[in-house]
């Protein structure tokens, strides 16, 4: 039977809530759209094939306009994992690290089958869609972090020498979880770094992202929610590189207009920190979503995580309205977006209606199913 469970929220706040969530996951996936093409290249090889200005536009990468790369195909499984955490907690069991995980290991699946397998109806409805079995260059460490069933931990984490932009740049869903609290939300991406990124540069540096996001998603400003992230890093271990970098994207708004070169210096070595906190920058000084999103992808380094981490905050600060419309109508994927985001959504805010003890909406199950 049906759970007609009263919704818990108000129509406004659902409204926000659900504008903002679509902004995060569809801003996160244009910056990673627009970054690929030249994700990579030196600044002067992007401007040798793009005009003096650097890349402006949506261009050709894997084939086609508007293709994402494997950070939007992680992004999307953090989703579904944590959709399937809330509807497992029916059965008494939550440990939604072990769901991320799950879902995690079912993106590297896609990563090695042709296709997807219907009769595996355990796997839900996002393993079963067919574009997410393209392979688009995901690192070795991603693949050997998920190649085997042994969870990392913090305690144990896979590739323990590992500080690249991954796991930050799968994590803005963990920002979402509006009702956790802000520390929280960082434990919860710490621990799913660790199943990938073990140092702990790249732990923390995906926790500071995620409580960043969760700020915006709250309704702070964008300075408000980074000075949130640095006072919950000051009580971690090894949280100085990270909050350095952040001090630093910080400082460098207030260095004049904004240039590419203040980006590739922020980007540094290329460590995920590193990328947060030119995410941070450009996002800071962007005049606009478009002007933000150019600024993140122009430079020497990750052009597609530094525009995916920029997409994410931007969507999270201003909800998908204020997203390029132009470079929407060609993302790859914003069927399937457009359809997490609304259940991540609806799951969040009424829950109640669609699973517990009262009784279980069997469309909602098969979808996102508690095994």
């Amino acid at each position: 039977m049906g759970a007609t469970a009263r919704a818990v929220w108000g129509r406004a706040e659902q409204q926000d809530f659900r504008s903002r969530v679509r902004g995060t996951l569809l801003g996160a996936a244009v910056g990673d759209a627009l970054g690929a093409p030249v994700d990579g290249l030196a600044l002067d090889a992007i401007r040798e094939a793009h005009g003096a200005e650097g890349l402006s536009d949506l261009a050709t990468a894997y084939g086609r306009r508007g293709a994402v790369t494997h950070l939007t195909q992680l992004t999307l499984f953090s989703v579904d994992g944590l959709i399937r955490a809330q509807v497992r907690r029916d059965t008494g069991a939550w440990h939604p690290p072990t769901d991320l995980h799950r879902a995690y290991r079912r993106w590297a699946a896609t990563q090695r089958d042709w296709g997807p397998d219907l009769r595996r109806k355990e796997d839900g409805w996002l393993a079963h869609e067919e574009w997410l079995y393209a392979r688009r260059d995901a690192p070795r460490s991603l693949l050997l972090g998920l190649g085997d069933e042994t969870m990392g931990t913090p305690e144990a984490p896979k590739n323990p020498d590992e500080r690249g932009p991954e796991a930050a740049a799968r994590s803005a869903p963990f920002g979402l979880l509006v009702g956790w609290e802000p520390q929280l939300v960082a434990q919860l991406a710490v621990e799913c770094a660790a199943q990938t990124h073990g140092h702990p540069t790249g732990r923390l540096a995906a926790g500071a992202y995620a409580v960043i996001v969760h700020g915006l998603a709250r309704g702070e400003s964008l300075d408000a929610a980074v000075q949130r992230a640095l006072a919950l890093l000051a009580a971690r271990p090894g949280h100085e590189p990270v909050a350095d970098a952040l001090q630093h994207a910080l400082g460098a708004v207030r260095q004049g207009l904004p240039t590419q070169a203040r980006v590739t210096e922020l980007i540094g070595a290329g460590t995920a920190e590193g990328l947060v906190a030119a995410a941070v920058y450009c996002a800071l000084v962007g005049e606009d979503v478009r002007h933000g999103l150019r600024l993140a992808v122009n430079h020497d380094g990750a052009s597609a995580a530094t525009g995916a981490l920029t997409g994410g905050l931007l969507g999270a600060l201003h909800g998908e309205t204020a997203l390029p419309p132009a470079w929407l109508a060609e993302l790859e994927g914003r069927p399937t977006l457009l359809e997490l985001a609304d259940d991540f959504a609806m799951e969040m805010t009424q829950g109640p209606a669609l699973h517990g003890p009262a009784g279980s909406s069997p469309g909602w199950l098969a979808r996102y199913p508690r095994a």
